[in-house]
């Protein structure tokens, strides 16, 4: 495939992250959290709980970073720690009560948000658009792969 084939469409799925990136951040930022937060909330909501090694795998947040995340939202009295009962090296990370609220009070308030701007395009084309997404990511995961086999 020819570069101009390429750029272009990877110019506007990097536009399209973006501008996704900055709308949803800044309806985020006006719940108190942060994006990672938010993210870490979102995440651990309805669930009992998961360890570094899940929610980093769920996340958007680098391993470097979830750390110092997790330590400020524990501090706030939004998550806390506990030694897992499966595996006692581990550290399972779970939301307090507080953070529990947190969660049922952003989560569908934020998808509500979010809705019109995907409720625009009509379903048939949210559908395709998920599929081709879908085909891209499991595309780039595959070049990730065999790029992690050379190492």
């Amino acid at each position: 495939m020819s570069r101009a084939a390429v750029v272009p469409v990877i110019r506007e799925l990097a536009r399209c992250y973006q501008a996704f990136q900055r709308v949803s951040d800044a309806h985020i930022r006006r719940t108190g959290l942060t994006p990672s937060q938010f993210d870490i909330v979102v995440t651990l909501g309805n669930t009992d709980g998961m360890t570094f090694k899940e929610l980093g795998s769920r996340t958007l947040i680098t391993k470097g970073t979830l750390t110092g995340v997790v330590d400020r939202m524990e501090a706030r009295g939004l998550v806390e720690r506990m030694a897992s009962s499966v595996d006692g090296r581990s550290t399972l990370v779970r939301l307090t009560p507080e953070g529990d609220r947190v969660f049922r009070e952003v989560f569908e308030p934020h998808l509500a948000f979010l809705a019109p701007a995907f409720e625009s395009m009509p379903e048939c084309g949210r559908k395709e658009l998920e599929k081709r997404l879908r085909q891209l990511r499991e595309a780039l995961e595959m070049r990730s792969d065999e790029l992690a086999r050379l190492d």
